[in-house]
Order: C-alpha cells, then sequence, then structure tokens
C-alpha cells in the first residue's frame, strides 16, 4: 500500500542526485514468509497470522530499502513453506489462494516459492525473493524459466522470516537474467547479529562483488563435475537427458573439463528419511521462536500445537481435504526438539549424506569448481549441508509431450512448454564462482527466450492501484 508513496521518495532523491545504488527505485517482490513492519501481512499463507505485527522490518526487507528497492508486494506461497500437508498442491496457501505458473494452462508451479517464481517470470517486478529449505527457490525457478540462486545458509539472514529449519532455510533471489539474481544477491547478503549463521561469513564478512563476477569467460579452465550417479538413481525425461548432454558439451566448448564426481552416499540417502527427523526437530524450535517474536498476535498462536489447532478450527483452512500430517509427524510420531539429545546423532546423518558422501565430498575429491545437475535432481543433497546452487534456463518440453499431473490431478507438472533448467552447485560461500560459471552459460544459450509463457500480462499495476 505505501509503495507509490515511496516511489515518489525514491524519486525525488534521484532528482536531487541523490541514487542508493542499483536497485533504486526499482519493485522487488519477497516472498509471504519475509516480515515486513507496514501494512504488508506476514502469513505463510495461513490464516492464523492475518494481522499479526512484527516490532520491525525483517533484516532482508530492511537491506532492500536501504539499497533503494521498493517492495512492491508479498507473493503467495505454498502454504507453511510446503511443511504442513501431505496431500497439497504447490503454490497453494489458505489466505492466497492456489497459485498457477504461465507456460501452460494450470501448470504446476512448483514450490515453495511459487509466487516469486511466476511474478518474476512474468515480469511483474525486476526479481523476487524467494526462501529455500530443500528445493523452495530452485524448484520453482526451474518450471518458471528463471535464475534461481540458493545462498549458503548464513550469507543471508533469516531473522524475522517465518522458519522451517535453523539449519537449512536460506533466502535469495528469484530473477530473469544471472545480472539481475546477482544484483539481489548484493543487496541482501551479510552479516546480521540477530542471526548467528551469518557469523561464518569469510573474510570478516566481506562480501564479493557477485555483479563483477558475470564474466563471460569464467568457464574457461574450470573442472566441472557431473554427478552421473543421481541421474541414474533418479531418472529423468528424455527432453531433459538431451538438453543435459548438450549443456555439458557448450561447457566443454567454452574451455571447462568435465569429470564425473558422483555422490557416493547418495544411494543411502534416498532410502532414509533421517532429514525428515532434522527438519521436526527444527521446526518444533524455531517456530515459537518467531511467534514469540510477534508485537501483535491476534489468534494467540505460540508453537505448532496451537497453529494445527487452528487450522483444524478454520474453515478456510481446507483442512481436513488438504491434511495436516507433516505436522502431526513433528508432534505425535517423532515429539523432539533440536534441543534433544537424539538431535545431534541425527543431523550428523545429514552431514554426511550432504557432506563426504554427497555433494561437498563430490567437490573435494574431484578437484571441481561445480558439480551439475539437472535442476529437478540437485536440490537435496546442498540443503543437507547448506551449501549454495544456481540454477539457469536449460531448456522446455517439445510440443508434442504428454501432459502429466499431480497427484491431486489438478496442476500439470510436465507438458509442451514447460521448462527446466540447469544447476551448478558448489562450496559454501563459493556463491561468486557459481553466479560467474551460471552467467557463462547463459550468455552462450539464452535459453530463457526459447519459449514464451502463454499468458503474457497486457494490464498496468496504475490501474489497479489508486
Amino acid at each position: 500500500p505505501d509503495a507509490l508513496a515511496i516511489a515518489a521518495e525514491l524519486d525525488a532523491m534521484r532528482a536531487n542526485g541523490t541514487i542508493l545504488g542499483p536497485l533504486h527505485g526499482l519493485p522487488i517482490l519477497i516472498k509471504n514468509n519475509i516480515a515486513t513492519a507496514d501494512q504488508m501481512n506476514n502469513t505463510a499463507g495461513s490464516f492464523s497470522l492475518l494481522g499479526a505485527k512484527v516490532p520491525r522490518d525483517s533484516t532482508l526487507a530492511a537491506k532492500l530499502r536501504k539499497a533503494g528497492a521498493i517492495i512492491l508486494g508479498k507473493t503467495n506461497l505454498s502454504q507453511w513453506a510446503n511443511y504442513r500437508s501431505n496431500n497439497s498442491t504447490n503454490g497453494w496457501s489458505a489466505y492466497g489462494g492456489q497459485t498457477e505458473a504461465a507456460y501452460y494452462p494450470h501448470q504446476d508451479p512448483s514450490g515453495s516459492s511459487s509466487g516469486s517464481g511466476v511474478s518474476s517470470s512474468l515480469g511483474l517486478a525486476l526479481s523476487a525473493l524467494g526462501s529455500e529449505t530443500s528445493g523452495s527457490i530452485l524448484s520453482p525457478s526451474d518450471v518458471n524459466n528463471l535464475v534461481g540462486i540458493k545462498p549458503t545458509v548464513g550469507l543471508t539472514s533469516r531473522y524475522l522470516v517465518i522458519p522451517i529449519s535453523e539449519h537449512q532455510d536460506t533466502v535469495g533471489p528469484m530473477a530473469r537474467t544471472v545480472k539481475d539474481a546477482a544484483y539481489l544477491l548484493q543487496a541482501i547478503a551479510g552479516v546480521d547479529p540477530n542471526d548467528n549463521y551469518t557469523s561464518a561469513i569469510p573474510n570478516n564478512g566481506s562480501i564479493p562483488d557477485y555483479v563483477a563476477a558475470c564474466d563471460y569467460s569464467a568457464l574457461k579452465g574450470k573442472r566441472i563435475g557431473v554427478a552421473w550417479n543421481v541421474v541414474d538413481i533418479y531418472g529423468i525425461d528424455a527432453p531433459v537427458m538431451t538438453a543435459f548432454q548438450e549443456s555439458i558439451a557448450l561447457i566443454e566448448r567454452a574451455g571447462a573439463t568435465i569429470v564425473d564426481a558422483n555422490f557416493t552416499a547418495f544411494p543411502q540417502y534416498v532410502n532414509d528419511n533421517n532429514e525428515t527427523l532434522v527438519l521436526n526437530a527444527d521446526f518444533l524450535t524455531n517456530l515459537p521462536t518467531y511467534l514469540s517474536e510477534l508485537s501483535y498476535n491476534p489468534n494467540n498462536v505460540t508453537d505448532l500445537a496451537e497453529v494445527r489447532n487452528f487450522t483444524h478450527a478454520f474453515a478456510q483452512e481446507d483442512w481436513p481435504d488438504r491434511d495436516t500430517a507433516v505436522w502431526d509427524d513433528a508432534l505425535f510420531n517423532q515429539g523432539w526438539n533440536n534441543s534433544d539429545p537424539r538431535f545431534w546423532a541425527a543431523y550428523q546423518v545429514n552431514l554426511y549424506y550432504g557432506g563426504e558422501g554427497g555433494i561437498l565430498g563430490a567437490l573435494s575429491r574431484n578437484n571441481v569448481s561445480a558439480v551439475l545437475l539437472p535442476t529437478q535432481l540437485s536440490p537435496g543433497i546442498p540443503a543437507l549441508v547448506g551449501s549454495p546452487v544456481v540454477t539457469v534456463p536449460m531448456g522446455f518440453y517439445p510440443a508434442d509431450w504428454n501432459v502429466t499431473y499431480n497427484a491431486r490431478n489438478t496442476l500439470v507438472e510436465t507438458g509442451p512448454k514447460v521448462p527446466f533448467g540447469l544447476s551448478f552447485m558448489g562450496n559454501k560461500f563459493s556463491e561468486a564462482e557459481l553466479i560467474g560459471l551460471a552467467y557463462a552459460y547463459e550468455q552462450r544459450t539464452m535459453h530463457r527466450n526459447d519459449v514464451q509463457p502463454y499468458i503474457i500480462p497486457n494490464i498496468e499495476l496504475g490501474d489497479f492501484v489508486k
């Protein structure tokens, strides 16, 4: 509601010769779990938090404002960042309704940063912020033909962001180009005393120049790995495999050396539910911490049990049609949080699957700068250790591809013109290098331009915002 007034102030500053930075006066959208101390709500898509107030902006919102960006609004998300239900749909929340992607009628937008993906792809803002615990930036970027940067856990503050897991949550940009994403990451990265994970940023908290890292020659002389065993175990559709193989060949032609770099513990990981134990335990601790920060809590929800009770009692939350199985598991099957002695053992298993047995081991053993995977296969392992990933558009399904639907048979998961991406996975705090590699690939391919959405906005926001 304040966007036009803020824009006028920023225009006046520019007219007087003051420019706050490259984002000055540019509109940015943020996911509806990133708090702002203004008239906008921060609900995670739940009526339980409608009208709740925070004492100040989240650190990321404050950084955007300091950089001169205009926070145009909040984007819909898969409710509670996809951490409520086993039978809901990507892009649905009680408060926001159902978001659909724009490349095929009723296309699944993926999640949980569904609205951030669709809005950024359609150009409703320069770019958007999403959050990720495991896949929630990368996957919507994948199917919405976007560049997504899932930063190292600790590069961007989570203070006053509705959480799932302190060990896996991170916030990053979703944009139409690598350079746009780099500009946004530059504005939000940095140490925050309110999030002690940011104290791990190397070089005394100094942030690299991510925009300068956008180098056409960045692939030359690099060793790049491919985690073929992940592809073999999960499998991918033929058009994705063809595009992946063509991308590997292009990266070689750009001067890189390609080597195998498998995730050695991946066969065990895919048959283990250990990650769920860690996420449940973190959620049982981290959600009450966020709720305790609220300066106004209209429904007096203070922990997961109370949020669950509200959800079961409030008709618009669509329970039981959309269950609360994730919460039920955390509360009743598991029942312990991350201060329990059992947590540390579970977390060590995660660190093995993601570390020596996963992405970190693949990088070090094979002396590679990054590991490649189709983005639909990339999020899980880096999530376990909080390491970064950058996804770039790689292609799209052909016009004669048969439509496949989600479990509810309501959204199209794959179909003609549905996009997919390529992921560059790296070591912690290697974002600058990954951005360079992704930029060099993007500039040689420009696959985002190969497919157009079937919906294109043709109205002006000013016609509706008075």
